[in-house]
């Protein structure tokens, strides 16, 4: 993956970079030793490292906004960084750039049961929101499978969703207002905790912008009752084909589940040998979960049960007690760890309409011979938000590419048939050539020209979302 060269005065210049960063932020928030910002040269795409130039881990939105008027008046590049999980090279450094890390904004600063928000610093982790405001009856809906590590900083970033999004929607959903400092240094208010903004959505075109237009460092949330109760379903089925067409019958149905989980035969399998849940061995796995009352629960499942006969399923298994509950859910939010033990692998995000899954998941099983790697899938399937995950050996050479242009293909595939290249891990670096695959170039030239208004010297979050020759264009400009 190609990266901009560095700029060759800022690294002439580190040691005065340094003692500037020193000036306005404590020793140990600046981090310039070698070996200690390689903890810091790649997020959870791994495939690719670079050592920052530094990384500094302000502890409020005053020291952000001095690091960035700083970075601002020198030319320094800034890539944000909440917890290091994106999956898309969100947060991977270049080598003359600042990484500006979130790890200690992690504060409830409010919780408001009344009108059912939290303010939080971003830097908290999007499981420990719940756990804030869990003991008062209440939960924080998007669920991400990183939630116990993932940032909110980086879920509002990447507009990150999780196994409930199809109820409960994804970030944007939850999202209702921000403090954010620009590239400049300047601290902003958008939104907040009333339920609509006046004037243009900026909040909308912040939350998914990937650190493109500024660093969020404080967070309204929504949080809403715990339900009185939850169940899932366990359905077995003899083809991928099949267990794609009954998500679609449930969807028309108009029954709506709080979620739709697949998994495939070798995702079924690593997750048994890692979680013990009790998995059947099939071809597909479906997981229906519902929520409500007694009487909600048991008149959803029968709808969904019925659809999934017609389908002849292999097994067909409701929940019968919490803890069968939650050994189901343990399988499922291990899948991403379990198969990372017996294989190197790259996890895709391409979203597809939901009526295309049986098509889709053919057609990736053909490209898996074509290609000659095998792919383990496994996604929230209510919404068509796929995470193929390619199967490759990081020590083979080319098997990493073959891995790339494997990936490319399907993601290719997701837009063909009506669907777009991300749905919550973002662009990144990833996906950043592809863009001109779902967008044309005067829908490209609308989005640099936002960047231009927010970061008009082009320094946030460097080499990400834009084909990058355009992104360069626009540095030298």
């Amino acid at each position: 993956m190609e990266m901009p060269l560095p700029d060759q005065s800022i690294l002439d210049r580190r040691e005065a970079i340094f003692a500037r960063l020193r000036a306005i932020l404590p020793e140990e928030a600046v981090i310039t030793d070698l070996n200690e910002t390689r903890a810091y040269e790649c997020d959870a795409l791994t495939a690719y490292r670079c050592p920052p130039l530094a990384a500094v881990l302000p502890s409020n939105t005053a020291e952000v906004a001095a690091v960035l008027a700083l970075c601002h008046a020198e030319r320094i590049p800034v890539v944000p960084r909440g917890s290091g999980t994106s999956l898309a090279g969100g947060a991977l450094p270049t080598a003359d750039c600042i990484i500006l890390g979130v790890a200690k904004l992690s504060d409830v600063l409010e919780a408001d049961y009344e009108n059912r928000v939290i303010r939080v610093q971003t830097g908290r982790t999007n499981l420990s929101v719940t756990g804030a405001v869990e003991n008062n009856g209440f939960f924080y809906a998007p669920d991400p499978s990183s939630q116990l590590a993932c940032a909110i900083a980086g879920n509002i970033a990447m507009n990150s969703g999780g196994a409930h999004c199809l109820k409960y929607g994804v970030t944007t959903n939850n999202l209702m207002g921000v403090t954010m400092v620009t590239m400049e240094g300047e601290i902003v208010q958008l939104g907040g905790a009333h339920l609509d903004a006046a004037g243009y959505d900026l909040l909308g075109l912040l939350c998914g912008s990937e650190g493109q237009l500024g660093v969020v460092t404080e967070a309204t949330l929504r949080i809403l009752r715990k339900p009185e109760g939850a169940r899932p379903v366990l359905m077995g089925f003899d083809s991928n084909e099949v267990a794609g067409a009954c998500v679609s019958d449930i969807i028309k149905a108009g029954v709506l589940p709080v979620a739709i989980e697949f998994m495939d035969r070798p995702c079924i399998r690593a997750c048994e040998a890692f979680a013990h849940a009790g998995y059947p061995d099939v071809e597909a796995l479906l997981i229906v979960e519902v929520e409500g009352s007694e009487a909600e629960i048991a008149e959803q499942l029968g709808k969904i049960t019925d659809i999934a006969r017609r389908h002849n399923p292999v097994e067909l298994r409701e929940s019968a007690s919490a803890a069968e509950s939650a050994a189901i859910w343990k399988g499922r939010k291990a899948a991403f760890g379990a198969m990372g033990q017996i294989n190197d692998y790259m996890c895709l995000d391409g979203t597809i309409p939901v009526n295309e899954l049986p098509y889709v998941l053919r057609r990736i099983g053909e490209m898996s011979k074509e290609f000659g790697l095998d792919v383990a899938n496994v996604f929230h399937a209510g919404d068509g938000n796929m995470h193929p995950l390619i199967l490759f050996d990081a020590n083979k050479p080319g098997d990493l590419e073959t891995c790339e242009a494997f990936g490319a293909e399907i993601l290719k595939l997701c837009v063909e048939v009506g669907g777009c290249l991300t749905g919550e891990h973002g662009v990144g670096i990833e996906k950043r050539d592809l863009m001109l695959d779902q967008y044309t170039m005067a829908d490209i030239e609308i989005q640099l020209d936002v960047k231009d208004v927010f970061d008009p010297r082009w320094l946030l979050n460097p080499a990400k979302v834009f084909p990058l020759k355009t992104t360069e264009t626009r540095r030298a400009a």
